[in-house]
């Protein structure tokens, strides 16, 4: 009896010892369950992120609110208020300033087509003038099956194409537009690539070529965001682009640098002067008189005179005189006597 009461003494303080190792667990997976009932610090930042959509930061405010346009600072005598301004659209434009002027700035927008949409259409041209002021803010009408809007960066929906015109009349329009002007753009061969159009380089100013050229930037080939962010403090392109926003701020940086970038081109002269003064050359070489004939111009013979006679056998020239159309006048004037001739 000893011996079995020995073995159930045992078996009672091991399930005692069992029950106080599995004690402790439990506890703490209670206080873990009320831990998340109540809400811990990594649950709260879940919750706060999952309220935007997928793909959305929460970065993605409004850029205008960071933007100060009341500033009195200058820089290069342009106000960066007013340049700030206009690259919002937040100018008001007088009479004189709504028209073309000598400078257009412009920028396009992509939508993608062909295999995967990796080949590039155009979708939407916008220009404007010196001010700000938009000149033309077209959509274009796609021939071929849109597969990829890329509104991403774009801002180009289908519902636009609902409003879009031909290419040909966007293009017509542009080539009008344009024409005797001063094309300002960024990366600007890419927007005449597309509009298959093309430009005298005098009246081309390309902001990020000139930009790596007169040491603005470090870069070679500065994106327009960081250029508008480190000369106006500007930031654009944040969500989806607008043609309208990247044209004015082209021109916003153009005009910071103007003066110093115009030094490298020569002044263009007056539209139409270069085909008047071609027509006065023109008018001015042709004679006052009319040339006899037989007579070229002075110093030129016109080959009526003289005639070569070629012959294979002497390798020689002979000039041959023309006989006047009198030819027997000429018959007695010789000094050897003709056939059936008489001495008197």
């Amino acid at each position: 009896m000893s011996a079995s009461a020995a073995k159930v003494s045992t078996k009672k303080t091991f399930l005692k010892g069992k029950k106080t190792e599995q004690g402790p667990p439990n506890k703490r997976r209670k206080l873990d369950r009320s831990q998340l009932s109540s809400g811990s610090p990594a649950r709260s930042q879940d919750t706060s992120t999952s309220a935007f959509p997928r793909g959305k930061s929460t970065t993605a405010i409004d850029p205008e609110l960071a933007v100060d346009f009341t500033t009195q600072e200058t820089k290069n005598g342009e106000s960066l208020a007013t340049l700030r301004k206009m690259i919002f659209g937040r100018l008001e434009h007088t009479s004189t300033q709504t028209d073309p002027g000598k400078y257009l700035a412009i920028d396009c927008e992509m939508v993608g087509v062909g295999i995967d949409g990796e080949e590039s259409s155009l979708a939407r041209v916008s220009i404007v003038n010196y001010w700000g002021a938009v000149q033309l803010d077209e959509f274009v009408k796609q021939k071929e099956r849109v597969v990829d809007y890329r509104t991403k960066w774009s801002g180009i929906r289908p519902s636009d194409m609902v409003r879009a015109k031909q290419f040909e009349e966007v293009q017509k329009t542009v080539a009008a537009l344009t024409k005797d002007r001063i094309i300002v753009g960024h990366a600007v061969h890419n927007d005449l690539k597309v509009l298959l159009l093309s430009h005298p380089g005098p009246c081309i100013r390309d902001t990020q070529h000139l930009a790596a050229k007169h040491n603005v930037t470090s870069s070679k080939r500065p994106a327009l965001r960081n250029l508008v962010k480190q000369e106006l403090d500007v930031v654009i392109q944040g969500g989806e682009h607008s043609s309208v926003t990247d044209a004015r701020a082209t021109m916003a940086v153009f005009r910071l640098h103007r003066k110093e970038w115009e030094k490298g081109f020569r002044p263009l002269p007056a539209p139409g002067a270069g085909a008047s003064n071609k027509r006065k050359r023109v008018e001015s070489s042709e004679p006052s008189e009319p040339t006899p004939p037989g007579r070229g111009r002075k110093g030129v013979s016109s080959g009526l005179s003289t005639i070569v006679k070629r012959t294979p056998q002497m390798k020689s020239k002979t000039a041959v005189k023309t006989t006047s159309n009198n030819w027997w006048t000429t018959l007695g004037a010789s000094g050897i006597a003709g056939k059936g001739s008489m001495k008197l």
